[in-house]
């Protein structure tokens, strides 16, 4: 096997030729006879011990061509890639120009390589660090919230349905005196100003006490999706069995003291402030770093082959099915979920696949730059630390990613560091 020439036919796309040598070939014609001969019957052999030589005078010389040919060119083509020194970023493309037992096979090989990249400015580079206050409002959603955690229901019987209770009813619907289909339900519960209903059906429940049976007259919407129903006019019959409401705590320091770690509403609160006041810190920080992160990309220039995009695309699609597996969801399944198209989920992830690649390639430019080193001791750490996240033995890991591209990983965050130690941030 031998890389016979190497072809800049476009930026970024090269076309190699390839050859198998006859001597090789033949080892891989030989590979597929004894693959393929258990298909084969001749006349005055039993399937399968036909003789490779009677085949080919059968069939022609060239019967197993096209098997050997599968067989050889995978380790021909990885052969001649790495011969190359091209940094390819696309599956090699193969034509098969000529095939012959004398000459063996030539290949036109089609790839993409990582394009160059040139990056500036990526020190220095400023932005400004907004830090939201922590209002006394954002205290008391909190504060609230744990009230309503710590909320019980209570049965009403002393009086009539409120704005704000919860009722059990049982109603049936009849538009021109006959009942409609979906339009009746038993010891349903409905939480009177909650908009579940039609307008008018939850405001007409309000004032009535527990047994009582009447009417609810109201239109459905213009826009309703049932056709009979739209704009129809209709009654329903109700009965009300059961009415509760939500008894909300008030906030003191016996319901802290059971509700949460501290003793105090003010020991509480004052948590409370904390821990927003870290998340807003948190969060600007998030800012700070996508803001950078955004103006070294600006700060790149590269012609960036259109199927690197593509792969990431394709990645992401594979992530996405790897999400969904636990929860028993298929990628087609996922799509009758969400209304689309494979194509359409694919199309979503375009903009994102493309700012990932783009950055990955600056981040690279920059550790290339500034010389950044990866130690073996760092590699093997991220190594075991994968190891020990994914319960899986580092042999077992490094089945699947090598330690060339872990050292990658490594410089990457290592440039992601050195762009955000050098920025001014105001």
């Amino acid at each position: 096997m031998s890389l016979k020439s190497t072809n800049n036919v476009e930026t970024n796309k090269y076309e190699l030729e390839v050859a198998i040598n006859a001597e090789e070939f033949e080892k891989s014609v030989q590979q597929a006879y004894q693959r393929e001969k258990g298909k084969i019957q001749l006349p005055g052999f039993r399937k399968g011990k036909a003789p490779r030589k009677l085949i080919e005078r059968e069939f022609g010389e060239e019967f197993f061509f096209e098997s050997a040919v599968n067989i050889a060119y995978p380790a021909a083509v990885d052969d001649a890639v790495k011969e190359s020194g091209l940094e390819v970023v696309s599956r090699p493309e193969v034509e098969v120009t000529s095939v012959s037992k004398a000459e063996g096979v030539t290949m036109k090989v089609t790839v993409f390589t990582k394009p160059e990249v040139e990056i500036k400015d990526y020190k220095g580079i400023e932005v400004t660090k907004e830090v939201k206050t922590v209002s006394d409002e954002d205290i008391e959603r909190q504060v609230n919230a744990l009230r309503d955690r710590n909320s019980r229901m209570v049965t009403i019987d002393d009086r009539a349905a409120e704005k704000g209770d919860d009722v059990v009813i049982d109603f049936e619907g009849f538009k021109d005196d006959v009942a409609f289909e979906g339009g009746k339900a038993e010891d349903f519960t409905l939480n009177l100003g909650s908009g579940q209903f039609i307008p008018g059906f939850e405001d007409q429940v309000v004032g009535h006490n527990i047994g009582e049976e009447f009417d609810i007259n109201v239109t459905f919407p213009e826009d309703y999706q049932v056709e009979d129903l739209k704009g129809a006019p209709v009654v329903f019959k109700i009965k009300l069995k059961g009415i509760s409401k939500k008894e909300v705590p008030e906030l003191d320091d016996d319901m802290v003291k059971d509700a949460t770690e501290f003793d105090t509403v003010e020991e509480y609160k004052a948590d409370v402030r904390k821990k927003l006041e870290e998340h807003a810190e948190e969060h600007a920080n998030a800012d700070v770093e996508a803001a950078i992160l955004d103006k070294v990309v600006e700060n790149m220039t590269a012609e960036i082959p259109q199927v690197m995009f593509d792969n990431r695309v394709n990645e992401m699609m594979m992530e996405l099915e790897q999400r969904l597996a636990p929860q028993g969801i298929t990628l087609d399944l996922y799509c009758q979920y969400t209304g689309q198209t494979v194509d359409q989920v694919k199309k979503a992830y375009q903009e994102q696949a493309e700012k990932q690649v783009k950055l990955r390639l600056a981040l690279e430019k920059i550790a290339e730059l500034e010389n950044v080193e990866v130690s073996d001791d760092e590699a093997a750490q991220e190594i075991q630390k994968i190891a020990d996240q994914y319960k899986m033995t580092v042999d077992q890991v490094k089945q699947y990613i090598t330690e060339e591209n872990v050292k990658k990983d490594i410089a990457v965050g290592k440039a992601v560091d050195l762009v955000k130690e050098n920025a001014v941030i105001k």
